[in-house]
C-alpha cells in the first residue's frame, strides 16, 4: 500500500476537505505496516474502496420560524460502509457542519463500530442548522422537515441514525414522530429514543461512562486507577456530563468544563449537585458555561480560553474535533498529565498526538475511547428487535465488557517493542481487520 499515492488521489477528488483527509491519513499511516504484510487487501483494492463512501445524500431543509419567516438549511447523510451491518452513526446539528466533517465522522464511525464487535456499519449525517436560541416549536418544525427527506434512505435494517452535537432526546423525539407518521411503523430506526417509547437505559450517559471505563483499563497498565486523580474535561453536554458522573463515582476530582465562551475551573471539584447543573446548562439552549460560576461562586470562569493549561493527572477532550493542539499537549506533558483519552471525535490535532506519543503519555483516540455511545445504541437496537428492555445494571455491564474488550484489542494490535501501547495503531488495525475481512468475503460490490 502506497499511502502517499492514495492520499494524493484522495486530495485530488476531495479538495479542501481537511478534516476528512486528516482522518484518512491517520488511519492509513497507522495500518500501512499491517496491510503491506497481508497482500490480499491490496489485491482486492480494500483501501481504495474503504476510503470512498457508499453514497452521500444532500438535501434542502425548509422550515418556518415563530415569526413566520422561512429559512433554508442543508441536510446530509453520508453512508460510508455497511460491510458488517446496517449503517449506524449520529446526526449533528451545528453551523459548522459540512461535507468534510461528516465524511471524516462517517469514516471514523466505520472503525469505531467495528471495534464494538456489534453488527453495525459506519455513517454520519446532520445539518448546518443551529439549535441555539431556537424555540421548541422551531426545532420541531426543522426536525420534521429534515425527516421528510432522510426517511427515504433509513430503516431498522438499512440505516439507523442517532444523536450527536445539537441532537439530543428532544430532537430524536421530533424526528421519530415524523418518521413514524410517514412510514406508519413503530420500529427501532433511531437510537437515543425516550425510555417510554423504545429507548435504552443509560444511553445518555453511555459515551461518558464508556470512555471512563476505557480510561480505567489504560490506567491499569500503569498500575493505578482514578482514586484521587485530578481530571480536566472540555465540553458540558451529554458526554462531559456522563464522564463526570462516572469519574466522581470512581473517586476522581473533576475540575473543569468548557464551552464556546471559555472554561470553568472549579478547584473544589464537582459533586452530584454540580453535575446535575450541567443538564440545566445544556437544556438552556444557550451553549455557554459562564453561568456555572454564578451558580457556584467558588468556581472561576476564563473567557475565550481552553482548559488544557490546568494542572491535572487525566484529561478527556469531550467537545469537538481538533480542540487540543500541539501547545495544549505540551502544557499537559509539562504539568505531569499521565493520560489523555479522546471523548470527542478526533479531539487532538496530529501535532498534539505526536507530542503525547513522543513523551510516552497514555493517549487513546476517539474511535476507541468514545465507542460506548454507539455500543449502547447497538444494544438499544437489539432490545428493539426483541421488543424487550434490559435493566440499567445489565446494560451497564454489557457496556463495561465491550469497552474492556476494545481496550484488549488495542493492546494486542498496538503494543510496540519497547512496551509502549500505541492506541492509535491498535484501534485502527483492530477496527480495520473486521471490516476488511468482511469486504473480502462479500466480493467486489
Amino acid at each position: 500500500m502506497n499511502v502517499e499515492k492514495i492520499m494524493s488521489e484522495l486530495q485530488r477528488k476531495n479538495p479542501g476537505e481537511s478534516e476528512f483527509l486528516q482522518a484518512v491519513t491517520e488511519v492509513l499511516e497507522s495500518i500501512a505496516e499491517f496491510v503491506n504484510a497481508n497482500p490480499q487487501y491490496d489485491k482486492a483494492g480494500i483501501i481504495e474502496r474503504m476510503v470512498e463512501p457508499d453514497r452521500i445524500l444532500t438535501f434542502k431543509v425548509s422550515w418556518v420560524d415563530d415569526s413566520g419567516k422561512v429559512h433554508v438549511n442543508r441536510g446530509y447523510r453520508v453512508q460510508f460502509n455497511q460491510a458488517i451491518g446496517p449503517y449506524k452513526g449520529g446526526l449533528r446539528f451545528h453551523p459548522s457542519v459540512n461535507l468534510s466533517i461528516l465524511k471524516f465522522l462517517g469514516f471514523e464511525q466505520t472503525f469505531k463500530n467495528s471495534l464494538t464487535t456489534l453488527p453495525m456499519g459506519g455513517a454520519k449525517g446532520g445539518s448546518d442548522f443551529d439549535p441555539k436560541g431556537k424555540s421548541n416549536g422551531e426545532i420541531m418544525r426543522f426536525c420534521q422537515s429534515f425527516m421528510l427527506e432522510l426517511r427515504n434512505i433509513i430503516g431498522p435494517e438499512m440505516d439507523v441514525p442517532a444523536g450527536d452535537i445539537g441532537v439530543g432526546g428532544r430532537e430524536i423525539g421530533f424526528m421519530y414522530g415524523m418518521y413514524k407518521k410517514l412510514v406508519r411503523e413503530h420500529v427501532g430506526v433511531l437510537t437515543g429514543k425516550g425510555l417510554n417509547w423504545g429507548g435504552s437505559l443509560i444511553r445518555p450517559e453511555a459515551t461518558g461512562f464508556g470512555g471512563v471505563y476505557f480510561g480505567a483499563e489504560m490506567l491499569k497498565t500503569k498500575g493505578t486507577d482514578y482514586k484521587g486523580k485530578v481530571v480536566t474535561l472540555s465540553g458540558f453536554g451529554n458526554v462531559a456530563w456522563g464522564a463526570a458522573l462516572k469519574l466522581v463515582e470512581l473517586g476522581a476530582k473533576v475540575v473543569t468544563i468548557s464551552g464556546p465562551d471559555g472554561y470553568i475551573y472549579d478547584a473544589d471539584g464537582m459533586d452530584a449537585k454540580k453535575i446535575d447543573y450541567l443538564l440545566e446548562l445544556r437544556d438552556s439552549n444557550q451553549d455557554i458555561v459562564a453561568p456555572y460560576a454564578k451558580e457556584f461562586p467558588n468556581a472561576k470562569f476564563f473567557p475565550g480560553e481552553r482548559p488544557w493549561g490546568v494542572k491535572c493527572d487525566v484529561a478527556f477532550p469531550c467537545a469537538i474535533q481538533n480542540e487540543l493542539n500541539e501547545n495544549d499537549a505540551k502544557k499537559l506533558v509539562e504539568n505531569g498529565c499521565i493520560m489523555i483519552g479522546e471523548l470527542s471525535n478526533m479531539g487532538c490535532t496530529p501535532e498534539a498526538i505526536e507530542v503525547l506519543q513522543k513523551n510516552k503519555v497514555l493517549y487513546a483516540p476517539g474511535k476507541a475511547v468514545n465507542a460506548g455511545g454507539v455500543a449502547v445504541s447497538g444494544l438499544e437496537m437489539s432490545q428493539n428487535s426483541m421488543k424487550y428492555n434490559w435493566s440499567r445494571e445489565e446494560v451497564d455491564q454489557k457496556l463495561h465488557t465491550i469497552m474492556c474488550n476494545i481496550h484488549e484489542a488495542c493492546v494486542k494490535q498496538g503494543t510496540e517493542k519497547d512496551g509502549y501501547i500505541n492506541y492509535v495503531k491498535g484501534a485502527n488495525v483492530a477496527g480495520f481487520i473486521k471490516v476488511a475481512n468482511a469486504m473480502l468475503d462479500q466480493g467486489i460490490v
